[in-house]
Order: structure tokens, then C-alpha cells, then sequence
């Protein structure tokens, strides 16, 4: 059975960092990403990491934003600097295996205050 478990969540200021990290369990996950969802609003995308490597990043976060991924751990992480208010959001980790499951975290929020 599939368990993700996030962790590093928080309250930050305006400018500051966090570090989101999701460790899976099961199989092992083809595409490892982050979405987020702010009230009233639809989950989107934030970053996806494939096993290889290769990384995709909403426009919105690009040059902020780090995604990578420990193989050997099943574990992803998100860095997150330069945060800003529109970051505030609960973050959902999202694991894929190669046959197309998809696995949800139970989400972690992220303040981000002015």
C-alpha cells in the first residue's frame, strides 16, 4: 500500500524560505511533483520531477521554486525561497507510477504572510 508522508509546512514572512519534503512509500514513483491549492481556487501544478531528472515548473514559481527528488529514499522536496503572499496555499505532494496510479499526500499548508 502506497503511504506519502509530508512534512515542512509552516508560517513564513514575506522574502523567506521553506523546505516541503514527501517521503513515499510502495512502488517505485515514474513522476514525484508538488500542487498546491489556495482557497476558492482550483489545485494546480507547482513542480513535477521525473526519475530521470527532468524537471517542469509553473511559470509562477520558476527561478523561486527547486524540486528534486532522493531515488533511494522514494522522498521529493520542494525549495522554497523568495515566498510570497499568492504562495499561500496547501501543498499536496503527488507520486505516479509507471502504470499511471496516482497517489495523493494528505497536504501540508504554507502561510505566507505580508
Amino acid at each position: 500500500q502506497v503511504q506519502l508522508v509530508e512534512s515542512g509546512g509552516g508560517l513564513v514572512q514575506t522574502g523567506g524560505s521553506l523546505r516541503l519534503s514527501c517521503a513515499a512509500s510502495g512502488s517505485p514513483f515514474h513522476i514525484m511533483g508538488w500542487y498546491r491549492q489556495a482557497p476558492g481556487k482550483q489545485r494546480e501544478s507547482v513542480a513535477i520531477i521525473s526519475s530521470g531528472g527532468s524537471t517542469n515548473y509553473a511559470d509562477s514559481v520558476k527561478g523561486r521554486f527547486t524540486i528534486s527528488r532522493d531515488n533511494a529514499k522514494n522522498t521529493v522536496y520542494l525549495q522554497m525561497n523568495s515566498l510570497k503572499p499568492e504562495d499561500t496555499a496547501v501543498y499536496y505532494c503527488n507520486v505516479k507510477t509507471i502504470w499511471s496510479e496516482t497517489y495523493w499526500g494528505q497536504g501540508t499548508q504554507v502561510t505566507v504572510s505580508s
